[in-house]
């Protein structure tokens, strides 16, 4: 009696039909003059195959499963399928060098099995993270609340590493572009590592990594910011940039040994962000018609003071974009390029090749510009020749590290610019903030305290033109409670609070007796634009924003 093993006859079977599927691509390829291929003995390259989502690919019976430079390797079942046909030329219309190869169905459904392998996100070359644009769409969608990170990340728990680590990246960066964060803060403590992102210039926690999955984290953003990864004892700073859709969002890092790790801080430069007209920033009328009036003269220099993240280059970008017109030439010195303008000559200041501020403004002199934007005055000689350039014909903007409009002058004098030259040169000195705005969607209205009544009186009193208090019928103040909307902060979004000082001939005698910033503050105050605390005064009686938010950004103690 033969024993009958159907198993071994099923896969004999098996066997043979694979055999016979193969052979009969083996001859239509040699009769439709393309290579056979049998995907079960070639790697796929995962970077390929993003090339074609797994929907398309499927539908289209085809995979891209090698790329070098922008020659790929495709396999297709069969040339004389048109939707296979029209996807082969759209690839060659966008760049791309198909060479094609005859597969059986079953070798193509082996490439396609490694989609499910495949993160949305890959990052096989330093300075690239390219993110799918439909998946980072439905993530930007997932996330509503900060807290929507916490869910998302939590859910990737017990998903294996290379795949989990790629995916909080994706988390990570498309829920900070989703709340509109500017900064991603990795925070290494003793027993874990602290997320934190930072929403319209406040720092709120995301969630907590454990020391592992940190590790990996810290060693992916290395790689792909270009830095040293066996370095773990200096600061480093690097870069890359994020494809999404048409837009290239580029991310500054910087790296700083710690007690328990390393700290990350990961700057998103949205062009998005950035791109806001000057009538949008939200500058009190009289002061805006002043400034254009300024940016609108053939000559000079105006300069923008205050801190790291108070919207200066934001600004700057919406001056130039206001002036811009094709018969003027503009060209701008950045550190970095943060929005690329049409029709604008930018370059950026790579200091570990010599191009800093100072020779790229030099150089720029050379290149007969009507305009010129210096992305910031950090020394003496940057700041003489800035001064040169707007006494020989041309508008320079430029910023300045000051607390206030009117201290851009002795850190002028500090940097060794003669105080004569200074109010020839320079058109008008400005100093803004960022103020958190109320939610609209929980801000209510409260009786101000007494020391809330005391600020706001004693503002008022500074205020000789009565017309700024047009329009506000009470003096009531507003705080925001908290909602969903607004992360629970009771603030969404921000606006500019802003002071300007124009070189006037008075402003110019008490220059060059070598006046305190206080002085000529005071000497200024006839030209009635309004300072920052006022302004942000106003802004909070109008119930744009609140007195705790105001105190947060300036000194309400001092006058």
């Amino acid at each position: 009696m033969v024993d009958f093993d159907e198993d071994k006859q099923n896969k004999r079977l098996e066997e043979m039909r694979k055999n016979e599927e193969e052979d009969v691509s083996r001859i239509l390829a040699g009769r439709y003059g393309f290579n056979y291929l049998d995907l079960s003995s070639v790697p796929i390259n995962s970077d390929a195959l993003r090339i074609l989502n797994e929907e398309e690919a499927r539908a289209c019976n085809i995979a891209v499963f090698e790329m070098v430079n922008r020659k790929i390797q495709v396999a297709i079942i069969s040339p004389k399928d048109d939707k296979t046909i029209s996807v082969i030329n759209r690839l060659s219309t966008d760049g791309y060098f198909p060479v094609i190869h005859m597969v059986s169905k079953r070798s193509l459904e082996k490439a396609w099995a490694r989609y499910k392998d495949l993160s949305y996100s890959s990052e096989s070359t330093a300075g690239t993270f390219d993110i799918a644009s439909e998946h980072v769409v439905a993530l930007m969608e997932q996330v509503k609340h900060i807290g929507d990170i916490e869910r998302l990340i939590k859910e990737l728990l017990g998903v294996k590493q290379t795949y989990r680590i790629s995916k909080i990246m994706e988390i990570m960066i498309a829920g900070a572009m989703a709340l509109g964060a500017s900064d991603i803060h990795l925070e290494p403590e003793e027993l874990e590592v602290k997320m934190r992102f930072r929403i319209d210039g406040v720092l709120l926690d995301a969630f907590k990594f454990d020391k592992n999955t940190y590790a990996l984290i810290l060693s992916r953003i290395k790689l792909l910011s270009g830095l040293k990864l066996n370095v773990k004892d200096e600061a480093q700073d690097g870069r890359f940039s994020i494809k999404i859709k048409d837009n290239n969002i580029e991310i500054r890092t910087s790296l700083l040994p710690g007690a328990y790790n390393e700290s990350i801080v990961m700057r998103l430069l949205n062009p998005k962000s950035i791109a806001v007209s000057l009538e949008d920033l939200g500058i009190e009328k009289r002061t805006l018609d002043v400034l254009i009036e300024q940016i609108n003269k053939p000559n000079g220099m105006l300069l923008i003071t205050g801190p790291t993240g108070s919207g200066k280059t934001t600004t700057l970008y919406a001056f130039i974009k206001k002036i811009y017109s094709p018969d003027i030439k503009i060209l701008t010195i950045e550190d970095p390029i943060e929005y690329h303008l049409d029709g604008i000559v930018q370059t950026q200041v790579e200091e570990e090749k010599g191009y800093t501020f100072l020779a790229g403004l030099r150089a720029a002199m050379r290149q007969d510009p009507d305009v010129i934007m210096v992305g910031e005055i950090r020394d003496a000689e940057t700041a003489g020749t800035a001064i040169q350039a707007a006494l020989t014909g041309h508008l320079v903007f430029s910023t300045l590290h000051t607390n206030s409009a009117a201290g851009a002058y002795p850190r002028l004098i500090d940097l060794k610019v003669n105080p004569k030259t200074i109010p020839s040169a320079m058109n008008v000195s400005m100093a803004q903030r960022l103020l958190r705005k109320l939610c609209v969607y929980c801000k209510e209205e409260k009786d101000p305290t007494a020391d809330e009544r005391k600020i706001i009186d004693e503002t008022l009193s500074t205020i000789h033109d009565k017309t700024y208090l047009d329009g506000i019928q009470t003096l009531k103040v507003f705080q925001g409670k908290g909602c969903d909307k607004c992360n629970g902060t009771g603030y969404k979004g921000r606006i500019a609070i802003v002071e300007a000082i124009l070189s006037t001939k008075e402003i110019e005698e008490v220059i060059i007796t070598n006046a305190s910033d206080r002085e000529i503050k005071k000497v200024a105050e006839s030209q009635n634009i309004l300072d920052m605390k006022q302004d942000g005064i106003l802004k909070v009686l109008k119930g744009v924003s609140s007195i705790d938010e105001l105190g947060r950004v300036i000194d309400l103690s001092q006058n």
